[in-house]
């Protein structure tokens, strides 16, 4: 018996023992995605465009490249896409390629035979072979080892390949959505990533957008996460206090909408009673340094500039102008010019508290 690096244990010698294994394999990938899987919540405009686009490319069997910082939502958007799809009644097998060996990857991939290699004492189904008719999400497909994309590529291409140790071609049948955190058309340029793989993988681009840019969605996902927590815990929360709600809508959240989840869980183990008792303490808002990417033009290195000073001045103009050096009555005109609303207007349009949950709520996280 042979055993992989995510510790599965596959046996292969007659066909009815394949099929055996992969539905033990199947059934505990499904297993453990109903415990992870979540509604995609959210109104703003950057995720509705998103979503657009995975319901016109998801009924078709184009090659989806989803590109997002990590903790945006990758996987959930790979397992929609693989639900909406025609291939919705075959597998769905994941594979993340930073998480595997190297040396591991092409076996994990592409199966191999017995006596391929040292330690092969049985033969190996690969993920390829295990998604046919089905879908293929390679996860941090910018991982990959620059000697395992020719033959990536090859299957891309030509649909077939062959497993460690054979010579005997495989023909697969299968539909391939690939993630990365990783910038891939700057990898290329730096001679990390194959353009013609990039150019292959790069058919349908869904960039997800990080949860700083849609921070209108943020009380949207702290009431999903705190009734899943809450009725998982057994507890009875009916109250988000406005300065909690405030100070969540605020954070920089480079974690995305992980880290907003972790933070949620974290809050409800720490509430005794029906108000939300969250460790306000952990938060900051968002800093020039979390922003991505940079200004490019001066109107928007001076925007982003009196914002923050406007921010760490709490809103209090007179003392903004004097930390920028400015008459108040400059800083007001520079303000107007640049579209900036002054932060105690904003705050005064606010309800001072956060008592009942949205009537609105559609499907992001």
């Amino acid at each position: 018996m042979a055993t992989t690096a995510n510790g599965i244990d596959y046996r292969w010698i007659s066909g009815v023992e394949k099929r055996s294994a992969r539905e033990g394999f199947l059934a505990r990938d499904q297993d453990c995605s109903r415990l992870t899987e979540q509604e995609i919540i959210g109104e703003s405009p950057k995720l509705q465009n998103a979503l657009e686009q995975i319901e016109i490319v998801a009924p078709t069997d184009a090659t989806v490249l989803i590109q997002g910082e990590t903790g945006t939502g990758k996987e959930l958007v790979a397992r929609m896409i693989h639900n909406l799809s025609g291939r919705r009644h075959h597998s769905l097998v994941k594979v993340n390629c930073a998480a595997i060996p190297r040396e591991l990857l092409e076996s994990e991939l592409f199966g191999h035979e017995r006596g391929a290699f040292t330690g092969a004492i049985s033969q190996q189904i690969g993920r390829f072979e295990l998604a046919d008719k089905g879908t293929l999400f390679l996860d941090e497909i910018g991982d990959i080892p620059s000697e395992l994309q020719p033959k990536l590529l090859r299957v891309l291409q030509e649909h077939e390949f062959e497993r460690l140790g054979s010579t005997h071609a495989i023909r697969t049948n299968i539909r391939l959505i690939a993630a990365t955190h990783r910038n891939l058309a700057q990898m290329v340029g730096e001679g990390q990533f194959r353009a013609d793989l990039y150019y292959r993988l790069n058919v349908f681009p869904i960039t997800l957008p990080p949860l700083r840019e849609r921070r209108e969605d943020i009380p949207l996902l702290v009431w999903h996460f705190l009734e899943r927590f809450a009725q998982r815990m057994n507890r009875q929360i009916e109250v988000i206090p406005s300065e909690a709600m405030e100070a969540v809508i605020r954070h920089s959240w480079t974690g995305n909408i992980r880290e907003l989840q972790n933070f949620i869980e974290r809050a409800v183990i720490l509430s005794r009673g029906p108000m939300l008792e969250a460790p306000l303490s952990e938060l900051r808002p968002l800093t020039r340094g979390d922003a991505a990417p940079e200004p490019v033009t001066l109107r928007d290195a001076e925007r982003e500039h009196i914002l923050r000073i406007l921010r760490e001045s709490d809103g209090v103009a007179s003392a903004a102008a004097a930390r920028l050096g400015v008459p108040r009555t400059t800083l007001h005109y520079k303000m107007r010019r640049l579209g900036i609303t002054p932060p105690r207007a904003q705050a005064a349009s606010k309800p001072v508290g956060v008592n009942c949950q949205p009537t609105s709520s559609v499907a992001a996280s």
